[in-house]
């Protein structure tokens, strides 16, 4: 009987002690912090051998193959001995992907990948048996073993390509590539752009590839390392043969000759980030024959996603604005990008080594105050302080929207944009977001 040992005790992990349990593997699931208790239950109701707050050497360098969290960075001891002992590390996707013949919509990308993935879905689901997973939502192992949906869309992180060798998406999507995660890959972006296209890296002449023909990070890496998959770009200046771009307000989308076109007018999601999440989205769904109504009724009622620019309330012609999960600067690049009124802007965190020499332009024109919300600001008070009159440093969530609340005036926004990681005072982004959207909701 093979050994599987699953590192980390959290969604991916305890859905991929299922599905090997359930594959014949002898699982043992370890992770070195706390498992949460209905992780626990799940373990214990499937009979799967477990433990927490330890890696215990002896039964996890055993493994004929081994699961990692993608939280776990490749460097750590442990990781390296199992390298060196040539037990395969893999990712949850690659370990699922070999028990479906599902179709495979993979979508990586800086930014954007969230809303792209969560609005392909909710485009698919109209029509196709489809499941939602990767780094969001329930478990893609788990899925496959209880759901055997026919299509999954997968949001798809570096981290998680890394740990992939045979993933091979019939579609995949790359919604952008800025610098991120450099703590990571040696601070070199070149190391941080190589991850993102193994999505592609298995793909053939059958399979796509879906990415911003606007990014000159995408396009100069595709002209020095080509790739096999049939290429359609997505462009808010450029048009395309094959690929979609904007033309008088509609996005058109061709593919083999085969024309749809959507008004952007209508669009739920606003900003120009968002057309272009649109068409990426709208690109998957005409390759996989969905109804050109389907997808315009879809792309007029979706509503965007949990602490990405989510409007939370209005108190005395307020706008509090939670995007949380813009955990680097090109995220919060957008976000800025889209205010149209002076700007409260709370910022700060676990810094990935960022540069925020882009969001220069968008200080000096829109924001009135800067709140620092981290434990080391340092590197935003050299950025900023020149810029803005008020900047203030705090720890606590519930601080920080007071010092908002008396700073913004009738019909300023207060945006909630870190730029940074969540992890030296909050649980994750969405705990962030949740006690900001709770502080506001307590003023």
């Amino acid at each position: 009987m093979k050994r599987l040992v699953v590192l980390g005790g959290g969604e991916s992990g305890v859905g991929t002690a299922l599905l090997g349990k359930a594959k014949g593997y002898e699982v043992f699931v370890s992770d070195k912090g706390k498992i949460k208790p209905k992780y626990q239950d799940v373990l214990e109701n499937n009979e799967i051998d477990w433990e927490d707050e330890k890696h215990t050497e002896s039964k996890i360098l055993n493994a004929d193959l081994v699961m990692k969290s993608p939280g776990i960075p490749p460097k750590v001891d442990l990781v390296q001995r199992l390298i060196a002992a040539n037990i395969p590390v893999i990712s949850e996707i690659e370990f699922a992907s070999k028990y479906t013949d599902a179709t495979i919509v993979g979508i990586t990308g800086s930014n954007g990948k969230t809303t792209t993935a969560s609005l392909t879905y909710h485009i698919l689901k109209q029509q196709l048996s489809v499941g939602l997973g990767g780094n969001i939502g329930t478990s893609f192992a788990k899925q496959v073993l209880e759901d055997d949906f026919e299509n999954y869309v997968l949001e798809i992180s570096s981290f998680q390509l890394d740990d992939c060798k045979d993933f091979k998406p019939h579609i995949a999507v790359i919604t952008n590539i800025t610098p991120d995660h450099l703590d990571r890959y040696d601070y070199k972006f070149e190391n941080y752009i190589a991850s993102k296209f193994r999505i592609a890296m298995n793909q053939d002449s059958n399979d796509y590839l879906i990415y911003d023909g606007d990014d000159p990070v995408i396009s100069n890496w595709l002209e020095l390392h080509p790739i096999q998959s049939t290429l359609l770009p997505f462009s808010l200046v450029q048009t395309f043969e094959n690929g979609a771009f904007l033309e008088n307000e509609n996005i058109k989308i061709t593919i083999d000759n085969n024309q749809i076109i959507m008004p952007t007018k209508d669009l739920a999601l606003e900003g120009k980030h968002n057309i272009k999440n649109a068409m990426a989205a709208s690109t998957v769904a005409h390759l996989l024959k969905i109804r050109k109504q389907t997808i315009r009724e879809s792309l007029e009622n979706f509503h965007g996603v949990e602490h990405r620019l989510e409007h939370v309330l209005k108190i005395n012609k307020v706008q509090y604005i939670n995007d949380s999960k813009a955990t680097n600067v090109n995220a919060t690049y957008y976000a800025l990008e889209s205010m149209e009124a002076p700007t409260v802007w709370i910022v700060g965190g676990q810094d990935k080594g960022n540069d925020y020499t882009e969001l220069f332009p968008f200080v000096n024109e829109k924001v009135k105050a800067i709140i620092c919300l981290g434990v080391d600001n340092q590197k935003l008070l050299e950025n900023f302080s020149s810029m803005v009159d008020i900047i203030v440093e705090t720890q606590y969530m519930s601080e920080a929207v007071k010092i908002a609340y008396k700073i913004a005036k009738s019909g300023d926004n207060v945006l909630l944009s870190p730029a940074c990681a969540s992890f030296d005072l909050f649980e994750n982004y969405e705990d962030r977001g949740r006690q900001f959207k709770d502080a506001v909701r307590n003023l």
